[in-house]
């Protein structure tokens, strides 16, 4: 007999600042952002159902998705957007929803915020 777990659909949230607006810094900090995501949340590729980015204005130079595709994650379905320009928020800032098939219950997902993007939810921390 075969036992197989029970997943349920989570959405795992994340942001990270970037130092500044070049291909190379955002990839990278998205990647470092998506590894971290993984790791806390023992997250599969294949488990992954899609992820939506949001950049800031201010970062230009990248699609955050790339990030995505360095990791080798080619199948997951990618969709990037501008954030909102609300005056005095946080510059330079990478902010993701992943969405994924997990085992754990909704208040065990252990969302990430990297760099300056922490303050954006204190709460977490």
């Amino acid at each position: 007999m075969i036992l197989m777990e029970k997943y349920w659909v989570r959405g795992i949230r994340g942001a990270v600042t970037v130092a500044e607006n070049t291909p190379e810094a955002i990839i990278t900090a998205t990647r470092q952002l998506l590894e971290k995501i993984a790791r806390e949340n023992l997250l599969e590729p294949e488990r992954i159902i899609s992820i939506i980015f949001s950049v800031t204005p201010d970062l230009n130079a990248a699609f955050p998705a790339e990030g995505a595709r360095a990791l080798g994650w080619a199948k997951v379905p990618l969709f990037c957007t501008t954030e909102i320009a609300v005056p005095g928020s946080l510059p330079r800032c990478v902010r993701v929803l992943v969405h994924a098939y997990l085992t754990c219950a909704q208040e065990d997902v252990k969302h990430v915020y990297l760099g300056d993007a922490v303050t954006l939810r204190p709460d977490l921390f």
